[in-house]
């Protein structure tokens, strides 16, 4: 006796056709398939702002400087606001495109044995992309450490800072000009990434394009459209060309019609230049003058372990998916991407190396209002919750350094007091004790093992 067979209606029909259809329609039918996964896969911006305070937007708190598009895309998106990068350039860097604390992924000097997010996502089908400051191959052009090298199939941009008014540019591994003109910059990166969008990827794929700007770092400038222009002094008008440049790319993404399925990140590397000590160093920027950024209600500022170094804006915006006008408080990091982007896109992380990031996609699609709950300030410190612990011996790199600090144990109440300015640690010896015991579990956990450090 046949046994009766109950196929669906798709594989019934390719059941009664002759065999070479059927092969036909099979094809067909997982080819669909296959660019339907494709089409749920996110596109990925990533804009990254250069030593941008805390307090340069004006949805994060500025009365002067007028940032009326990053503004839209916080009401499009969820703004963070306990967001955590590093404290200075390279080191940032290489935690964004790692997932690792900067002690495992060396920040400038950053191995090519290490894995960025981006050599994943071209594994997961990514056609990927990077424009601007590089900055975690020492500053050099060592083809092993550079873009191309570390999963990015195209590159324009420079591989270090501007600390000298100048940049050499680079497009893929070759040498292709320099320039002293650095109120060029915003546009210029601006218009390599809308030419990529436009010119360079291939529709059919999902991409990531991840544009690192070296505004506003040290020697800054705006074009002429822009110079004078801000009540910001010269400062503010690189902002505000910054906020009038993203507001250009992200009107290249409505134009192309990738609005809906790409998820757009924004934040910057590490807090603003804002130190007495550092301007006076520094020829043609006195104290106090134009280059000045602010770290709103936040203290100190880049190189320093005070919320000012570490706590940047971010806000995320992926329409329908991540929550629009939501603001959150929760602890979040650069350092959650890679195992982030993991869940979203569907590669594996790394297993052969510690990931310092947490997958944070129900936070940021607003299935949990909750993030990490603590966050390790390198070598200074640590934050559990509302707390915040800074050991006697903190790290400060020497611009930052406050001189009338004392050595002391330092534990702050950040949801009373976000500027760091009451040290509760003699009152709260019990909860020193606690955050001083987890710090220890954290850099016990972290410790390289002898494989990381050979690499």
């Amino acid at each position: 006796m046949n046994a009766q067979i109950n196929l669906p209606p798709t594989a019934r029909i390719i059941h009664s056709e002759p065999f070479l259809t059927r092969v036909m329609m099979l094809k067909i039918i997982l080819l669909l398939a296959s660019a339907t996964a494709a089409a749920e896969k996110p596109n990925i911006l990533i804009i990254f702002t250069d030593d941008q305070g805390y307090g340069d937007l004006s949805c994060y708190g500025s009365e002067q400087n007028k940032t009326p598009r990053l503004d839209q895309l916080a009401a499009e998106g969820t703004r963070f606001t306990s967001f955590y990068s590093q404290t200075v350039c390279g080191p940032s860097r290489s935690a964004l495109l790692t997932g690792r604390h900067p002690i495992r992924s060396k920040g400038w000097g950053m191995p090519a044995s290490e894995i960025t997010f981006a050599e994943k996502l071209r594994g997961a089908g990514y056609q990927t992309a990077c424009i601007g400051k590089w900055d975690v191959s020492n500053r050099k052009p060592i083809i092993e450490r550079m873009p191309n090298a570390q999963g990015f199939e195209y590159y324009f941009g420079t591989l270090g800072a501007n600390d000298g008014g100048g940049v050499t540019f680079h497009e893929n591994n070759e040498k292709v000009g320099s320039t002293r003109d650095m109120g060029s910059l915003t546009t210029l990166y601006t218009n390599k990434a809308i030419d990529y969008l436009e010119n360079r990827r291939d529709p059919e794929k999902p991409f990531v394009l991840y544009v690192a700007h070296t505004m506003m770092h040290t020697i800054i400038d705006a074009s002429q459209r822009f110079r004078g222009k801000s009540d910001g002094d010269l400062y503010g008008d690189v902002v505000e060309e910054f906020d009038y440049e993203t507001g250009r790319l992200l009107d290249t993404i409505d134009q192309l019609k990738l609005r809906d399925n790409t998820l757009v990140i924004y934040t910057s590397d590490n807090g603003p230049w804002n130190q007495d000590k550092y301007t006076k160093k520094k020829k043609g920027h006195p104290a106090g003058s134009v280059f000045w950024g602010d770290a709103g209600p936040l203290r100190n500022g880049k190189g320093s372990p005070y919320e000012g170094g570490y706590r940047l804006p971010c806000i995320v915006r992926w329409p329908d998916k991540v929550p629009a006008g939501r603001t959150s408080d929760a602890i979040f990091s650069t350092i959650d991407f890679m195992p982030t982007f993991a869940e979203l896109t569907g590669y594996t992380i790394p297993s052969d190396r510690h990931i310092d990031g947490i997958d944070q996609t129900n936070l940021l699609l607003g299935k949990q209002e909750s993030g990490r709950d603590h966050f390790y300030f390198q070598g200074a410190g640590i934050r559990l919750g509302k707390w915040k612990y800074l050991k006697p011996s903190a790290f400060f790199h020497n611009y930052a350094v406050e001189d009338d600090r004392e050595k002391v144990d330092e534990l702050y109440d950040l949801e009373n007091d976000l500027g760091e300015r009451t040290n509760l640690a003699s009152k709260h010896p019990e909860k020193v004790a606690e955050l001083k015991d987890l710090m220890s579990a954290v850099e016990q956990s972290d410790r390289l093992r002898p494989e990381d450090s050979k690499r």
